[in-house]
């Protein structure tokens, strides 16, 4: 017997488990949070976690008919993960605050819209024939909360919402799935003219000056993104999320060495013009001078009172409820994870990094899997995308680099930031499912711009990369 005629086992039964395993965590936590409230088993506690439940048990019933081989950890860990962070912004509800019904509202709708993504979505290969309506969506996404009239202004120092009647929304997560797309299409596209020999320098081989336009692009988007939005975080994600593509697409390490290089040059660059960016390094830098601590704005009482309160957490945290993460400012946002380590512990926060770490590496195993060069980058890029947001979040929390504005994925409070990620789960299961399935050898419409290569089918691109 071949091995490709082996028949793959869903595995749907072991994801059912786990599941309900990450329901007990999140609705444990939201139970504990209640005890110390004097509200457990309250109407509100079993209304929260009945919706809860119910909707990962919905997600679950779909992959079993929609994409029944998709990979079984992936939904439990983001089920986990969402529900600690529902828990604790419960937790830090002032009275009279809807934070945290708010965030199980927008946890129902991006999971709602992540099931849609699952059940119209039949094959993740379609999405390469929208490269570069991909690249024109993520333009107008970036330039969205730029436009008056449906600009929510500057808040916080940054520009990057937009108004919706009483709520506002961030198009800038989105993008990061858009670019996503479009990276992964034109990459798989275009990988040959890229590896065109360039001149060696010692071991490293660097590509052609004229080749370098995808990253020149790239580049100057992000710069774009700090200069027209004042947008530090987002800025480090798009940029990075490219150098991480292209170098999958190609394995030369010259094209990381030149992302590295251009990032510190339009870092430094943007230090010395760009005032906001000055005061956050300043801030990261000398975070316990007293003129720096106290001043506003772009002072560091928020990355101190964060340090302190995981100081205070030390190694098994204070318990639920028992610590003081209001006196961290955004302490359910941008300050979530020193919240979780003050109340967690050191032991709580390697938990939940570790989750992180299962849920990346299940999106690089899927990205491994998978059997054509599109879903390959794309799995790659979404998976990144997810680890660098949380690298560089913990990492300004710890004060290992500067502090931004990006949110903790599934934890922190924020409904774009909670959409956008939920429909990255859905597009990684659906290539898992691809990945971990029998082979599909149904042909699709060739790619734009593999004509020109002579390749027929997506088959053949593979063969071709």
């Amino acid at each position: 017997m071949s091995q490709l005629s082996i028949t793959p086992k869903p595995r749907r039964n072991v994801e059912l488990a786990l599941l309900l395993l990450a329901l007990a965590v999140g609705i444990g936590a939201n139970m504990l949070v209640g005890v110390d409230q004097e509200k457990a088993f309250d109407s509100d506690f079993w209304f929260q976690s009945s919706l809860l439940a119910l909707a990962a048990l919905v997600f679950h019933g779909v992959l079993r008919f929609r994409a029944k081989y998709a990979d079984p950890v992936i939904l439990p860990l983001v089920v986990a993960l969402n529900g600690i962070g529902l828990a604790m912004i419960h937790r830090l509800d002032a009275p009279g605050d809807d934070t945290g019904n708010n965030q199980l509202r927008w946890t129902l709708i991006a999971m709602a819209v992540a099931i849609a993504v699952i059940w119209f979505l039949k094959d993740h290969r379609i999405l390469r024939r929208f490269t570069f309506i991909s690249l024109a969506a993520s333009a107008l996404l970036l330039v969205l909360p730029l436009i008056p009239g449906i600009s929510a202004g500057e808040i916080l120092g940054a520009r990057v919402w937009i108004r919706l009647g009483p709520m506002t929304f961030q198009p800038g997560e989105v993008a990061k799935i858009t670019l996503a797309i479009f990276f992964a299409g034109y990459l798989s596209s275009n990988r040959d003219l890229i590896l065109l020999a360039g001149r060696k320098i010692g071991p490293m081989q660097f590509p052609r000056f004229k080749d370098m336009g995808p990253m020149i692009t790239a580049w100057l988007v992000s710069i774009g993104v700090l200069i027209f939005q004042r947008d530090l975080g987002s800025s480090v994600l798009f940029f990075g999320l490219f150098i991480v593509m292209i170098y999958v697409a190609t394995s030369r390490i010259s094209w990381v060495v030149i992302g590295l290089a251009l990032i510190l040059g339009g870092g430094f660059a943007a230090s010395r013009v760009f005032s906001h960016v000055e005061l956050r390094i300043s801030g990261w830098l000398n975070a316990f001078t007293p003129e720096v601590y106290g001043r506003a704005p772009g002072g560091s009482h928020q990355i101190v009172q964060g340090l302190f309160g995981m100081a205070n957490g030390g190694l098994v945290g204070t318990g639920l409820g028992q610590g003081r993460p209001d006196l961290v400012p955004f302490a359910n946002s941008d300050m979530i994870i020193a919240s979780l380590g003050e109340e967690l512990g050191l032991i709580g926060l390697f938990a939940i990094v570790l989750m992180y770490l299962l849920l990346f590496t299940r999106g690089f195993r899927a990205a491994l899997g998978t059997r054509d060069a599109f879903g390959k980058l794309l799995a790659c890029g979404l998976s990144f995308a997810v680890a660098l947001q949380c690298f560089v979040v913990i990492g300004g929390v710890t004060r290992l680099i500067p502090l931004t504005g990006l949110t903790t994925p599934f934890l922190a409070a924020g409904g774009s930031s909670l959409l956008a990620n939920w429909i990255i789960v859905g597009l990684l299961l659906m290539i898992s499912h691809t990945a971990r399935g029998p082979v599909d050898t149904t042909p699709l419409q060739p790619a734009k711009g593999t004509e020109s290569m002579g390749i027929d089918t997506p088959t053949e691109a593979v063969k071709h990369l």
